[in-house]
C-alpha cells in the first residue's frame, strides 16, 4: 500500500502526534500552522490558527478535548480540539520547546528555551484553576540552569515528567514540587526526542550521539541501546507485539540538508536483539519525527521536506519472525 502524503505545511515538520484512538493525527512545523488530519485517509480536518512563529511541539489530551501547542513566538496555547478556538494563551520569555498533558488532562507542562539571556524553565499549570491561566503563574516553575530541556514526556499516573536535556542527561521532575526525583546520563550528546510506550511503562530516547535507548519510566533503568552511524532525530515504540521480542523501535537519520540525494530511511529494530530488520524509503531529506498509530498497523513520519507521510505495514511485517 502506498503511503498517504499529507501536504499542509510550507516548512519542515517539527512534531506529529496521534490522539489516543488514533483517528486523528496532529502536525506542527516551522511555519506557524497547526494541522489536524483524519489518519485513515489523510484528509485535513482543520487548523488551529494564532501562532506567529515556528511551532515546536503539540499534544492532545486523553479524551481528544483539548490541544496544546508551544511555539518560537514565546507562547504556549490551549485550543478546543473540535472548534479550533483558542482557550488559553500563556506568554513566555523565550521559545516553548516541549509541551504535554498529564493523564487526566488537567495538568499541563511545558519547557522554555535558554535564549536571549533567559533561563530554561519547566512550567506546570493546573487548568482547573483559572487564576493560574489568567495571571500566567504556574503552580511550579523549575529552573534548568545547567542544561536546557530539549524533549519531555509525562510519566505514568502524572506524578512526574521525564525530561531529556541538551547535555544528554535525563531527569525525572516531580509534578507536585518540581524536585529532581531521578537523574541518569546514558547519552553523551543532546537528546532530540523522548517517547513513551503505550502503557507509559517505558520511554525511548533519540540522541545526537548516534543511538536510541530504551528506559524503564519509573526507575529510569537503562534496558536497551540501538546504535546507528548518524544522529537519531526521533524514536518510537510499537504499541503491539508488546512481548519484548517484537517491540519495533523505529528511528530516523539526520543528514545535512545539502546531501538530499542521501534520503535517510526509517529503520526498524528488534527490541530484544537490538538488531535492525527493516528500512523504509520516502522522504526527500532528513526525517524529523515519527509516531506509531495506536493500533500498531501504521506509522507516520514528518520530514524536513514539509510533508507528513502515513505508512501502512504490509502483512509480512506482522508475520516476521527473528531466526
Amino acid at each position: 500500500q502506498k503511503p498517504i502524503l499529507l501536504q499542509g505545511h510550507e516548512r519542515s515538520i517539527t512534531q506529529i502526534k496521534y490522539n489516543r484512538e488514533g483517528d486523528l493525527l496532529f502536525s506542527v512545523a516551522k511555519d506557524t500552522v497547526v494541522n489536524v488530519w483524519y489518519s485513515v485517509n489523510g484528509e485535513r480536518l482543520g487548523t488551529y490558527n494564532g501562532h506567529t512563529g515556528a511551532v515546536w511541539c503539540v499534544d492532545v489530551d486523553w479524551d481528544t478535548k483539548n490541544v496544546l501547542t508551544g511555539s518560537a513566538d514565546n507562547s504556549c496555547r490551549l485550543w478546543d480540539c473540535e472548534t479550533g478556538k483558542q482557550l488559553a494563551f500563556l506568554k513566555t520569555s523565550s521559545a516553548v520547546r516541549t509541551c504535554g498533558f498529564d493523564f487526566s488532562g488537567n495538568i499541563i507542562m511545558f519547557s522554555t528555551d535558554k535564549q536571549m539571556g533567559y533561563q530554561c524553565y519547566l512550567n506546570f499549570f493546573d487548568l482547573r484553576d483559572p487564576s493560574q491561566i489568567e495571571d500566567n503563574t504556574p503552580y511550579v516553575s523549575v529552573p534548568c540552569s545547567e542544561s536546557k530541556v530539549t524533549s519531555a514526556v509525562w510519566g505514568p499516573l502524572g506524578e512526574f515528567v521525564i525530561a531529556g536535556h541538551e547535555n544528554g542527561e535525563i531527569n525525572q521532575f516531580s509534578a507536585k514540587s518540581g524536585e529532581v526525583l531521578k537523574n541518569v546520563k546514558e547519552h553523551t550528546k543532546q537528546i532530540n526526542d523522548i517517547q513513551t510506550s503505550m502503557d507509559l511503562t517505558m520511554v525511548i530516547t533519540a540522541s545526537k550521539d548516534n543511538s536510541a535507548k530504551l528506559f524503564d519510566s519509573t526507575s529510569l533503568d537503562h534496558i536497551k541501546t540501538f546504535k546507528t552511524e548518524r544522529p537519531v532525530n526521533s524514536a518510537a515504540i510499537s504499541p503491539i507485539m508488546d512481548h519484548v521480542r517484537d517491540l519495533h523501535v523505529k528511528h530516523h537519520l539526520s543528514v545535512p540538508v545539502r546531501f538530499l540525494s542521501l534520503c535517510p530511511s526509517p529503520r526498524f529494530f528488534h527490541a530484544a536483539f537490538e538488531e535492525e530488520f527493516g528500512r523504509v524509503k520516502g522522504h526527500f531529506g532528513p526525517i524529523n519525527c515519527v509516531a506509531f498509530h495506536p493500533d500498531g498497523k501504521s506509522y507516520s513520519s514528518g520530514g524536513e521536506d514539509g510533508y507528513v507521510r502515513i505508512h501502512y505495514f504490509d502483512p509480512q511485517y506482522f508475520e516476521y519472525e527473528f531466526e
